[in-house]
């Protein structure tokens, strides 16, 4: 005898939700562990995802972060919090999509975007761009209106950014060369201490920041690869990049000086042609302490 349709569909719903995240439980996962916004097939775009008891809180939002986050088995219902660290493409080229992508997904909860100046704007022109279909959808579908659930808080300066459940967020001010302001990010969090260097030259802002965390990712270049990196551009995009990130070395540097107990380099330049034991190498020259060399979906 074959199942009727309605017991087939009364399956389906009680199935647990694929992709869910298990509950009660908090993650870091690495989204997206390349920098710069050319597309590669190896490393995705800049975005890591704290998974707070089942709430989504995404820090950077480079492009391909919804299709990532599906990956990490975190449903983008669950999007709550959203920090960006500058305005570069590869941070923010999909904040309005996911948001959007998110809603589409079934969100019915309020997302706020933190961040510098004009991330405002920039949330406000790609929702614009996404009006015709967020209408259609309203229409077709019955989604609950999307404009009342986004909140953006837009600053200019460190400090605290949010208390929320119990972590709390604070800023520091790094140096990305002309994009000002930039924030690196911490989150202490009841189980643990997580720090997010954003994009930034070696900082002593963040050396403050990150002190006694117990995670810091941070963002490295490999210095022997810069010149063949700036191709015809040599003299000024290798000037550009040596003012604007972080050789490896000095990010062991950076986590020997704040003493923290984990260094997870990501946003990794190149993100391909540097082996592993190249970038812990060059981390060693300043750090004793447990290294890992970030991908796209690893847990950390």
């Amino acid at each position: 005898m074959q199942p009727s349709r309605r017991t087939v569909l009364a399956a389906f719903a009680a199935m647990p939700l694929i992709g869910a995240a298990p509950a009660g439980r908090n993650r870091v996962v690495l989204l997206g562990t390349k920098g710069g916004p050319t597309p590669t097939p190896l490393r995705s775009e800049p975005a890591t995802l704290i998974d707070l008891d089942g709430r989504a809180w995404v820090v950077d939002c480079g492009n391909g972060v919804a299709n990532q986050l599906a990956k990490a088995r975190m449903p983008l219902d669950r999007l709550a919090r959203i920090f960006v660290t500058h305005n570069h493409s590869d941070h923010v080229a999909d904040v309005g999509n996911l948001i959007e992508i998110a809603w589409s997904s079934g969100l019915k909860t309020p997302v706020t975007v933190h961040g510098p100046p004009p991330i405002r704007q920039i949330v406000r022109d790609q929702l614009a761009a996404l009006a015709y279909d967020v209408e259609a959808r309203i229409r077709e579908e019955g989604r609950v209106p999307l404009a009342p659930l986004v909140s953006v808080d837009e600053r200019a300066e460190p400090g605290l950014v949010v208390r929320d459940g119990g972590t709390m967020v604070t800023s520091a001010l790094v140096d990305h060369e002309t994009i000002k302001p930039a924030f690196a990010y911490r989150f202490d969090t009841p189980g643990r201490s997580i720090v997010l260097s954003g994009d930034t030259r070696y900082s002593d802002a963040l050396v403050r920041l990150a002190k006694g965390a117990d995670l810091l990712i941070h963002e490295a270049i490999y210095g022997p690869m810069i010149e063949r990196m700036a191709g015809e551009n040599a003299a000024t995009l290798a000037d550009h990049l040596r003012r604007s990130h972080t050789l490896a070395e000095q990010a062991g540097l950076v986590a020997a000086r704040a003493g923290v107990k984990k260094l997870v380099l990501s946003h990794l330049v190149p993100g391909a042609g540097v082996s592993d034991a190249m970038w812990i190498a060059a981390v060693r020259k300043n750090f004793a302490g447990p290294v890992v060399v970030g991908r796209d979906l690893m847990e950390v």
